[in-house]
């Protein structure tokens, strides 16, 4: 239906003509407005986002309401994404760098200017070290990369299919700089195949020489002989064990870690040479488990509530075996109870007098706890004001 202009109020004629203009003038002259309040020079630097160097702010922010920090106009990464689509779809497969994974772009990334490459906050090492602090800043014997702050020389900062977000294998990555003939120079006598180089030498340093890991295996600190048999000829698990008794007797639990056996299910998680502590573990805790556990920590990371997060899986479970379910190190009450002692003592019934009425089972905390993580507080298997109570007690 057609109205008279003649019908409408002159203020109203004038809104209309005024919205019209700033539609016609584009959002880049909405600009203008902005920087009468923010300093200009903050926004032109060295690495300029395109939308901020051409004023058109608008695309990401809205000039009066928002229901976002910084009137953004939509969370943080989904405006990133909404021009980034490439990123987005790349970004969800593999390994995920936890600032991409939780959407924190702004951890690393400057929005509108930066004096460094990728729009950086800060320089690269830098902004690692700012959530890596437990790295050391340098070692007696540094890696010239790590020394030089080059953490992308071998790592992708937002996702990879490779652990510790390495850019290509372990292996791949040492020989970009280093050359077969000379590390073979270097390995005379060697008596296997030479590959595997983490499993000697710690990628960002050491203080030993030769960037060997600091504690040795004695076998090896000794001399090849007394594990290895000849040229290419493999170190069964056999060997391990007449060392390592007592890792026999554990790995003959209900429970049990005896996996790949045929290829040594020993250096499945540790390194036969050196490593960082005594252990001799691949790398972190974390890590070793998660290279066949994968689908346990994408279930925790994608869960809004969970136990704590720790670097050591064996605060809970027994590495090698357990006659306790999930491989628990002993019974799951008393294993809880080494942190949440309040709750061994005062707490809803638990324990070999009473029974989970669903299952006939001890009542345990994990009956109604889930430690990798539900959507519900105190990570419960269900909403805990009703529908965990009810799961057992129906007749309330």
């Amino acid at each position: 239906m057609m109205i008279a202009v003649k019908s409408l109020r002159p203020a109203l004629i004038f809104t209309l003509l005024l919205g019209l203009l700033v539609v016609t003038q584009g959002r880049s002259e909405a600009a203008i407005d902005c920087f009468s309040c923010h300093d200009r020079d903050a926004f032109q630097k060295r690495v300029n986002h395109e939308p901020a160097a051409a004023g058109d702010c608008l695309s990401c922010h809205n000039p009066h309401v928002a229901r976002f920090e910084a009137l953004l106009r939509d969370q943080v990464k989904d405006l990133c994404y909404s021009c980034h689509t490439e990123a987005a779809e790349k970004q969800s497969r593999g390994l995920v760098h936890q600032p991409v994974r939780t959407g924190d772009c702004l951890g690393c990334h400057n929005p509108h200017a930066s004096d460094q490459a990728g729009m950086l906050n800060d320089r690269l090492a830098t902004t690692c070290f700012s959530c890596h602090q437990e790295l050391p800043r340098q070692y007696k014997n540094t890696h010239a990369p790590y020394a030089d702050g080059d953490c992308d020389s071998c790592h992708l900062p937002h996702q990879s299919e490779y652990p510790y977000l390495l850019a290509a294998t372990q292996d791949q990555l040492c020989l970009k700089c280093h050359s077969q003939p000379t590390l073979s120079k270097k390995h005379r006598n060697f008596p296997a195949e030479l590959k595997n180089c983490g499993s000697c030498h710690h990628p960002h340093g050491s203080d030993r020489p030769g960037l060997i890991r600091n504690w040795l295996h004695e076998p090896y600190a000794e001399g090849c002989s007394s594990c290895h048999e000849g040229k290419n000829i493999p170190v069964t698990m056999d060997t391990c064990l007449m060392c390592h008794p007592e890792v026999s007797e554990q790995m003959a639990s209900s429970h049990s870690h005896l996996v790949r056996y045929q290829e040594n299910g020993c250096m499945a998680c540790h390194s036969p040479h050196a490593g960082d502590d005594k252990r001799l573990l691949k790398g972190k805790e974390r890590h070793v488990c998660r290279s066949c556990h994968e689908a346990t920590f994408v279930r925790y990371q994608e869960n809004k509530y969970k136990h704590q997060m720790t670097d050591a899986c064996n605060n809970c479970h027994a590495p090698h075996g357990s006659n306790h379910p999930a491989m628990f190190k002993g019974p799951i009450n008393d294993v809880c109870s080494e942190c949440h002692d309040r709750h061994g003592v005062f707490t809803h019934p638990i324990g070999e007098n009473i029974f989970d009425p669903r299952t006939g089972q001890m009542m345990t905390c994990s009956s109604c706890h889930a430690s990798k993580g539900t959507d519900h507080d105190y990570h419960t298997r269900f909403e805990r004001k009703k529908a965990l109570c009810v799961q057992c007690h129906a007749e309330y």
